[in-house]
């Protein structure tokens, strides 16, 4: 596969998703193509092997596609009105109303209106029977195989004027769903255009105004009060207040200064900012989130699937059916052969399933936009699926639930003073990259304590419990006070084993400093709560969530009092990671889980879970790549809504489902008694394409 050479391509002028997949099927059939993969909500196909640009304009003139490199990424699509391919389409409507008049002056039968609707038919129609005549000898049965049988059907019974009528109306139909698969990509599209073409950088001494492509890492990018970023970088000179809200979707400016990481896409709204490039312009944060709701377009959601599977049965079944309607009664019954031959002509046309088939995709790509302006990543339908009909939702602890920064809050010592006891610790714990740890070296930092000069021997991390190391020949540990339960040969003594009590009922994490002789200090550490932390919760419960589990290692007691305050249905706590995994395999056998963490020590439960769901998606590849779903703000703000929109686009979707088979079987109960012409036929396909059309497009106004 290696040697193989993949390519993407831009197409402009997917009209529906019948469209698409018979490109594809053209592009797997020409020279030097090995493999072609279309994605309809991105509008691109790729292309394993070798063409060229001019080959799949080839393939894709039954539609008059354009092709572009991936490259030329804004393609406008132009109003229908305005494409010239459906001047044809005017010209019959004009020979069909022209037709009409006379008919009513002369008679239907009159030999003036037969050849004027017969003009209308050929000059509207005749792209689609070419392809539809095609397709018949391929057996290939899809709309423009039963739209060239019922118009052609329709001309050879006499019934010119309903022929020439159907060819207008299925034009109109298409460019319908054509409309509706544009609104729902130009959520998308118009993520391309978040951050600046070209940016002012400052190299060799000298400033120019470059295009992004040609910005290389670690160059100087100067950013003006009011521009946006057009790269992402860390601050090297200067102050300012950046609105991420293309990013993260939180409108609420953030000071950013020396040092900070920013992102490409956001506005700097007041100082002068100098910025060190750190990644190339196909490697920013905005493009990994374009290019993951581009590819989450090619991943069907379970009812997309359904209706795929049962559109390929659906269709020739139709034709079908159609046959034996038109043939059975007057062979058998005696009934009249024009009379059903209409009849088996009407259900080949309200047969055409353009309803249902769009009906999955568009509500899918118009709420996977929808969510990533709001600074949600959802990675594919399936999982916006899923997340519609979650009933639990697992949270880690820290940097969850709480701040994740947690301080040290309480130093009681034994032996030794507070100094030292800090020192002696933060030597120890400085390799560690538990956020415990980090608290104590920060403290140690504060107080100016030099600990980098104590050496330490022998270290080694205890999973789970904590670490150990060699101090002037004596084994010191750091760990929890279940570790020193352990080590002790008695335990440890009541009087600190009530103190560590006493800290822990406040909700804070004790940790132990001691040698296998006795304890030398307790160091207690708090994580404040989210302040948003409780009311999410709360919306989450509100919203439908049954069931909502708090997963941490830290104690039993600081667990309980973090998860009473934030009000969690359930608290599991003393969990090694290995523990959570578990926990979310129980839960995911009965009922649908998400799990919601950082994405980096939680990557085991994010995969397990029924949906992974990681927080802080802007400034971590990781929880990018591991979960499902990426919260791109550092908050749990967006989760009630990720909910809210998941439920509504899952309602929609079987409200469009539902609709459209509905709608066909009606149509078809009408066929026996004689009630459904090829009008009735014709704008009952159209009707129902056009309500399934906007039902989707309502995904678009879900607000956070």
């Amino acid at each position: 596969m290696s040697e193989q050479q993949v390519k993407s391509y831009r197409v402009q002028g997917f009209d529906c998703i019948e469209c698409a997949n018979k490109f594809e099927k053209n592009v797997k059939r020409l020279d030097g193509v090995l493999d072609a993969k279309v994605n309809f909500g991105a509008s691109k196909i790729m292309v394993t092997g070798s063409t060229t640009i001019e080959a799949l304009e080839k393939a894709g003139a039954f539609e008059s596609l354009k092709i572009r490199n991936e490259a030329d990424q804004t393609i406008e699509h132009e109003p229908f009105w305005k494409q010239k391919e459906n001047f044809k389409v005017y010209i019959s409507a004009v020979l069909l109303i022209i037709s009409w008049l006379l008919g009513k002056q002369y008679g239907e039968q009159h030999i003036f209106p037969t050849i004027g609707f017969l003009a209308a038919i050929i000059i509207g129609g005749y792209s689609l029977f070419i392809e539809g005549f095609k397709n018949l000898i391929r057996l290939d049965f899809d709309m423009d195989t039963l739209m060239t049988i019922a118009i052609i059907g329709a001309a050879a019974i006499g019934k010119w004027e309903e022929g020439a009528t159907v060819v207008i109306l299925f034009a109109i139909s298409e460019a319908l769903e054509g409309y509706s698969a544009d609104k729902a990509r130009h959520s998308i599209q118009s993520l391309m255009n978040i951050a600046p073409k070209e940016t002012l950088i400052r190299r060799n001494g000298q400033e120019l105004v470059v295009p992004v492509e040609a910005v290389q890492v670690g160059d100087t990018m100067i950013v003006k009060p009011g521009q946006k970023l057009a790269m992402d970088g860390v601050v090297t000179k200067g102050t300012s207040t950046l609105n991420q809200s293309a990013i993260t979707g939180e409108s609420i400016p953030l000071t950013k200064t020396i040092d900070d990481e920013v992102f490409a896409g956001t506005l700097n709204e007041e100082g002068l900012l100098e910025v060190k490039v750190t990644k190339r312009v196909e490697d920013t944060t905005l493009s990994k989130i374009i290019h993951l709701v581009e590819e989450s377009q090619a991943q069907k959601a379970h009812s997309q699937t359904f209706v795929d599977r049962f559109a390929k049965v659906y269709t020739p079944a139709i034709i079908i059916f159609a046959v034996l309607l038109s043939v059975i009664p007057p062979l058998f019954m005696g009934a009249s052969w024009g009379d059903w031959i209409y009849r088996g002509l009407a259900l080949l046309v309200v047969g055409c399933p353009c309803a249902l088939v769009i009906s999955t995709p568009v509500a899918i790509v118009t709420a996977i936009g929808n969510a990533a302006k709001n600074g949600v990543i959802i990675k594919g339908g399936i999982h916006l699926e899923e997340a519609g009909s979650l009933s639990v939702i697992a949270f880690d602890k820290t940097g969850t639930l709480t701040r994740g920064v947690p301080e040290v809050t309480d130093i009681v010592t034994f032996n030794g003073n507070e100094q030292q006891v800090i020192a002696l610790t933060a030597a120890l714990e400085k390799g560690s990259q538990h956020p415990l740890a980090s608290a104590i070296v920060r403290k140690a930092e504060k107080i100016g304590m030099r600990f980098n000069d104590i050496g330490i021997e022998d270290f080694h991390s205890i999973t789970g419990k904590g670490v150990k190391g060699r101090v002037n020949r004596t084994m010191y540990y750091v760990g929890s006070p279940n570790l020193f339960e352990e080590l002790l040969k008695n335990g440890i003594e009541k009087t600190i084993h009530n103190q560590v009590i006493s800290l822990q009922k406040q909700g804070k994490t004790v940790m132990v400093l001691g040698t296998d002789n006795g304890v030398l200090a307790l160091i207690a550490v708090a994580d404040k709560l989210r302040d948003s932390a409780r009311t999410i919760i709360q919306k989450l419960h509100q919203s439908g969530i049954e069931q909502t589990v708090m997963l941490t290692g830290d104690n039993k007691s600081t667990a309980e009092a973090i998860g009473k305050e934030v009000a969690v249905s359930e608290i599991k706590a003393e969990l090694l990671p290995e523990e959570k995994l578990t926990y979310i395999k129980s839960y995911s056998r009965k009922q649908k889980v998400a799990m919601v963490g950082d994405g980096v020590n939680d990557a085991p439960a994010l995969a397990e879970a029924t949906v992974g769901i990681a927080m802080g998606g802007a400034g971590t590849d990781t929880a990018l790549e591991t979960a499902d779903i990426a919260l791109m703000s550092d908050d749990l703000t967006k989760l009630p809504y990720t909910i809210k929109l998941s439920r509504k686009a899952l309602a929609i979707i079987k409200q469009n489902v539902t609709f459209s088979l509905a709608i066909k079987a009606i149509s078809i109960l009408l066929i026996f008694p004689g009630w459904l012409t090829l009008w009735i036929a014709i704008l009952a396909d159209v009707g129902a394409t056009l309500i399934v059309t906007l039902n989707s497009l309502r995904l678009a106004k879900v607000k956070d």
